[in-house]
């Protein structure tokens, strides 16, 4: 007689049964993310195995389609075409000089003749500088031999006044005397702006330091290059001339400051408490480029002004008026 189990042991059994397949074998379940992979996987895998069929259909139509047409690659008028084309003869000479002549022309837009213009540049302004002295050496030989000239006449003329003095002979020797002294490069330079500039003043004000030598001390240097306008902190400061904004700084006995610069002459405004303008920026004459400040070497606020062309300082007081 078998022995009848109750359904707590039926339950019993069937855990421990579990139980034992669980530590031998593992978690039996799998989780849903699991499934959902494999599910994923597997669709994947048939689209691409169909992928892998539509290229294979479509490979198998392109080697039908070129053997079908093989005859036409390989009759008599492609053959043909192909060897004209390989018996025409090609003039690279002239295909050369056709790239020359277009370099040459290009060649300014992509700016590979910058350095060449630099260098045109300077030799014309050397030309002209020496053209300048050679007219102002011809002038100056031109009026001494006037003043010998005269000096001859007044001295067969025998105009005697009071005294015995020839008054003729002396008018004519402070003339001479006066046309002798030749003229300055300053002089030169200032003449060459005044005539090819229009320049304006910087800013308003009085002159407290004017170009030239001075008495040196641990701030003020020997030999002033500008002038000084004494201004209140935060004054607008103009541009002279136009020109492109060459430097912009705050380095130095100049403290803030910034040069602008216009073919061969350069504007400096130093001292600045602010500048207003930007490294390669196009400036226009009359636009604001900066505030007058204290900064740098300074015994107090005010604006130093310099003109330069080609390096050599000019007295802005040769060029402009101050009132």
């Amino acid at each position: 007689m078998e022995k009848t189990i109750s359904p707590e042991e039926r339950i019993k059994r069937a855990e421990e049964i579990y139980y034992r397949r669980r530590t031998k074998n593992g978690d039996i379940r799998m989780p849903s993310s699991q499934v959902m992979e494999k599910s994923e996987n597997r669709q994947f895998s048939l689209y691409k195995k169909m992928i892998l069929q539509i290229l294979i259909c479509i490979l198998i139509y392109l080697i039908f389609s070129l053997i079908k047409d093989a005859n036409y690659l390989f009759s008599e008028e492609v053959i043909s075409r192909a060897k004209e084309f390989l018996n025409t003869d090609i003039n690279f000479s002239a295909i050369s000089e056709q790239i020359g002549k277009f370099w040459q022309e290009n060649q300014e837009k992509f700016g590979f003749l910058k350095q060449e213009e630099t260098q045109n540049e300077i030799q014309n302004q050397e030309s002209e500088n020496k053209n300048e002295q050679k007219e102002n050496e011809q002038t100056t030989s031109e009026e001494n031999k006037q003043t010998e000239n005269k000096l001859n006449e007044a001295s067969q003329s025998n105009s005697v006044g009071i005294g015995g003095e020839v008054t003729n002979k002396e008018e004519v020797v402070q003339t001479s005397s006066q046309s002798s002294v030749q003229k300055t490069q300053m002089q030169i330079d200032a003449e060459y702006i005044k005539k090819n500039f229009n320049m304006q003043l910087p800013v308003k004000g009085g002159i407290t330091s004017r170009y030239g030598k001075r008495e040196p001390t641990e701030i003020v240097s020997e030999n002033h290059q500008g002038i000084d306008i004494g201004v209140v902190v935060g004054t607008t400061v103009v541009a002279a001339m136009e020109g492109k904004v060459s430097l912009v700084s705050k380095e130095g006995g100049y403290g803030t400051h910034v040069k602008i610069v216009n073919k061969d002459i350069t504007t400096i405004y130093a001292h600045c408490s602010k500048i207003l303008v930007k490294e390669g920026e196009s400036v226009k004459k009359g636009q604001k480029i900066a505030l007058s400040g204290n900064t740098g070497n300074t015994t107090g606020p005010h604006l130093h002004f310099e003109i330069r062309r080609q390096e050599r300082s000019i007295d802005p007081e040769l060029i402009l008026k101050w009132t």
